[in-house]
């Protein structure tokens, strides 16, 4: 199972639009776990992550997507080695 991090904060009309997208690809593919990140809980995450939101973390390697991503980006970014 792929564990994921999605960045983004609850006041981001593009975290919605992201969080939405990505759960409908979860029903196609149950090896995904993805938790949400609200970077507006850490000062860090605030400074790191301000300007980039969402964005899409691959727990396992710390690899990032930053948006825009559609689905197929998704998954090339989840099949990458």
């Amino acid at each position: 199972m792929q564990e994921l991090e999605l960045y983004g904060t609850s006041a981001c009309h593009l975290c919605e639009v992201a969080e939405a997208m990505l759960a409908t690809l979860l029903v196609q593919e149950d090896t995904w776990r993805i938790e949400l990140i609200d970077i507006a809980d850490n000062d860090a995450s605030l400074e790191r992550y301000a300007l980039k939101i969402p964005l899409l973390r691959r727990v396992v390697d710390g690899r990032e997507l930053a948006w825009p991503f559609d689905a197929a980006s998704v998954r090339q970014f989840l099949a990458e080695e």
